[in-house]
């Protein structure tokens, strides 16, 4: 699929992460990708998920595949099963509540605006959505990706326009506005 992506910790009690890239490790495709001008790859940033203010359980990205800080993040979430919301939502028939589908795209965008330099440690909160649809149901197993594209920022936040996918099914997007506390 492309170059390795980076993962931190873990989320279930005594597992391990499924990729692990210490130092902000880049593939020779992304070094190569860079060298040639084109292409977003996960650069200058040692580990992008430590950005977030969030820990688990209420983090919801395991990998972050592209990164390009302030403009750009393309980030991944495998759900389990094991979530402790999941118990009740819905007892027998598990599915992951459209609302934390939306707080893990916005965590998306969180990365995305913490790895600008001008916001680092900020701690972005929702100021607002808009344009909010869910398309699929997301049970456990299935593995999200979630891409966010800043659309413009200033001193006190800023706009954001993401999508959520389970393989090439949209599962929810957003427009979400940041505000920078």
């Amino acid at each position: 699929m492309g170059a390795p992506a980076l993962t931190r910790g873990t989320r279930g009690r005594g597992r391990t992460p499924r990729r692990l890239a210490r130092g902000g490790a880049r593939s020779p495709r992304a070094e190569s990708s860079e060298r040639a001008g084109g292409g977003v790859s996960v650069r200058d940033v040692d580990d992008p998920i430590a950005l977030l203010p969030h820990r688990p359980p209420f983090r919801f990205v395991d990998t972050v595949d592209e990164l390009e800080p302030g403009v750009r993040v393309v980030t991944r979430w495998k759900v389990t099963g094991d979530e402790s919301f999941l118990a009740g939502h819905f007892p027998g028939n598990p599915i992951v509540p459209g609302v934390i589908q939306l707080e893990a795209l916005a965590q998306a965008g969180g990365i995305a605006l913490l790895s600008d330099p001008r916001y680092a440690g900020k701690l972005p909160l929702f100021g607002g959505v808009e344009d909010v649809r869910w398309r699929r149901v997301v049970r456990p197993g299935d593995e999200l990706r979630f891409e966010v594209t800043m659309e413009r920022l200033s001193a006190r936040g800023g706009w954001g326009r993401g999508r959520a996918t389970v393989g090439d099914e949209e599962t929810v997007r957003a427009r979400m506005l940041f505000a920078l506390a």
